[in-house]
């Protein structure tokens, strides 16, 4: 860590800026984790294009199907990857409150920037706010690191702004990812936005949230690394136009990625997330790999359906697609 506990809002407020990505976990075909194709695939996310921070071993990562050793693992390989390149949040969620702290002190102890935590599944509705405030305030007092607050339906419910902005006075909570409807995250970013930086997983919302909300921060899903190559930086460059204010342009190179977004979003099956997402890695020249069960791999003809998609696209290539992705 770079800065002590009673300045984590300060220095949240002064780094934690720009695109940062979920990073997907690639597995080798025996099911361990690719520890290779994971730095490779960090290197290239942070020097070629241009990513800014990766939120490590979170839903995208398939945190769900890794030992904590294994996630600690994670943890260790995205610091030593990504140091003097790019920042990291470390996702601790966990059902069991001993593990999210556990994970916390190892994020703090290896040296991640920051780590996240989801909110927790509620078995009993009663008192729900004073029950996720006084789970986000005991892990806040187990340890010094900046915490991002969490917030999406398949928790079964949504945090409110009115909560958020309570746990917004938290020392070290410094930021929230809030999957929620664009009215919630606004009215939290008038209650709140002093306090933590608010985001969201949208990148089709990004550039209004900027120009509209004044926000710093995409925090953060996979668009940034499977809509972009070394050659084709279009987020990237409309977000730096929307930081310079330059909203016309901005919009219309936004606006050029919306086939690259259908062709991405139209092949994917709703329940192959993740083996769909690592297909296109592959067609990318990244490293994709296995998905770990449960989590259910493509189909040959979704492969065909998804590469043809992707070569009629417009994405400008970067690399060679990986010999297995053809």
């Amino acid at each position: 860590m770079k800065y002590a506990k009673k300045d984590a809002k300060a220095y949240a407020r002064a780094h934690m800026k720009g695109i940062w990505a979920a990073a997907l976990t690639p597995f080798t075909p025996s099911l361990a984790i690719d520890e290779d194709g994971f730095r490779e695939n960090i290197r290239h996310w942070l020097d070629d294009l241009k990513i800014d921070g990766l939120f490590i071993a979170g839903k995208q990562g398939e945190f769900f199907s890794m030992s904590i050793e294994e996630r600690k693992r994670n943890f260790e390989l995205a610091v030593e990857a990504s140091a003097g390149r790019g920042q990291t949040i470390m996702s601790c969620s966990d059902q069991n409150m001993d593990v999210v702290i556990d994970l916390a002190k190892h994020a703090q102890k290896v040296g991640a920037d920051y780590i996240v935590v989801h909110a927790p599944i509620l078995h009993f509705f009663k008192a729900q706010d004073e029950t996720v405030y006084e789970y986000y305030r005991t892990i806040a007092e187990k340890v010094d690191i900046g915490i991002a607050l969490w917030s999406h339906p398949d928790s079964g419910y949504l945090l409110s702004p009115q909560l958020c902005n309570r746990l917004a006075d938290i020392e070290n909570v410094v930021a929230i990812k809030y999957s929620v409807p664009r009215p919630m995250y606004a009215e939290l970013t008038r209650m709140a936005g002093d306090r933590i930086l608010v985001s969201t997983a949208s990148e089709e919302e990004w550039l209004d949230n900027i120009l509209e909300l004044g926000w710093q921060l995409y925090l953060c899903s996979s668009p940034p690394y499977l809509i972009q190559t070394a050659n084709d930086l279009r987020m990237r460059e409309y977000t730096d136009l929307a930081f310079r204010g330059e909203a016309d342009k901005a919009r219309a190179l936004r606006d050029s990625l919306n086939p690259v977004r259908e062709a991405l979003r139209g092949t994917r099956p709703a329940e192959k997330p993740h083996s769909h997402q690592k297909y296109w890695q592959e067609l990318l020249g990244q490293v994709g790999g296995r998905v770990r069960p449960p989590m259910l791999e493509l189909t040959e003809a979704e492969k065909a359906a998804t590469r043809a998609a992707f070569e009629s696209c417009g994405l400008k290539p970067g690399r060679a697609p990986l010999a297995k992705a053809s």
